[in-house]
């Protein structure tokens, strides 16, 4: 149980960070990243609600670390560009 839980503060939020690194859109990873989930759910690897509610918890966090990362890049382009 506890790796369970270790790995639903980490996971979630590195793949969405994951995601929006390779798609370039921070919503399209995090739609990814709840169809996943809802795929563990119905699975049985995602038992109980506290690993669902950290799951969702850890997801936020890499959005908003994902939001921070894209807009550093998109600044970062624009600087380029000049």
């Amino acid at each position: 149980m506890f790796d369970q839980i270790l790995s639903a503060f980490f996971f979630p939020g590195l793949l969405v960070i994951l995601f929006a690194r390779i798609t370039y859109n921070r919503y399209v990873a995090l739609i990814l990243m709840v169809i996943l989930i809802a795929a563990s759910v119905k699975l049985g690897y995602t038992s109980t609600i506290w690993l669902i509610i950290i799951d969702a918890i850890s997801m936020t966090a890499g959005f908003a670390a994902a939001t921070v990362m894209l807009r550093r890049l998109k600044a970062k382009e624009e600087h380029m560009d000049r």
